[in-house]
């Protein structure tokens, strides 16, 4: 598909005598969003804080690059997708080597995190979740938290809606499973 030069953004950010400007508002528009969906899959505050600057630099860096093949949120949700999954990578390459879960880690922080605000039910399900193989909750995020249509999901994971529908369908029947435990 061509890249489409009707987003305003976009036409912001080609222009170099508007570039900074287009980026500023590209930032202003996505950073609540990708904060959202970083802080879901990480827990920490302060780590997302630091995986949202590196996502915004990459999309910096990588401007050029982007060729118009999927919108601009889309291409934005996947470059930030894929640098919450590295570091979680990083972390629990980190945590095995202590034999300990990365996840169990999320777990006991997300209670002790005073930046998380929910209520217990928030704070169970949030354990679940973190329960679920990381695509599967990663496909539990997009589209419950986010909102995410499947054909959204499926362009930012490479992955078919068909896929995805099975995904989403095992998280649920787990996180069913673990709240109906307690």
């Amino acid at each position: 598909m061509p890249e489409t030069t009707d987003d305003p953004i976009l036409l912001l950010i080609r222009d170099k005598a508007t570039q900074r400007r287009g980026f500023d508002l590209l930032v202003r528009i996505y950073s609540g969003k990708v904060y959202d969906l970083v802080r879901r899959m990480l827990i920490d505050h302060d780590d997302s804080n630091d995986v949202v600057q590196e996502i915004f630099l990459r999309i910096w860096q990588n401007l050029d690059r982007f060729r118009g093949e999927s919108s601009l949120f889309t291409w934005i949700y996947r470059i930030s997708v894929n640098e919450a999954l590295a570091f979680l990578r990083k972390k629990q390459l980190v945590n095995w080597l202590r034999f300990e879960s990365y996840e169990k880690v999320l777990a006991g922080r997300l209670v002790a995190d005073p930046w998380f605000d929910g209520d217990r039910a928030e704070a169970r399900l949030q354990q679940a979740i973190l329960t679920l193989p990381r695509r599967q909750r990663l496909v539990f995020e997009l589209r419950y938290h986010q909102q995410l249509k499947y054909p959204e999901i499926a362009a930012i994971t490479g992955t078919s809606v068909g896929a995805l529908k099975a995904s989403y369908h095992h998280a649920m029947e787990k996180i069913e499973k673990i709240l109906k435990e307690e």
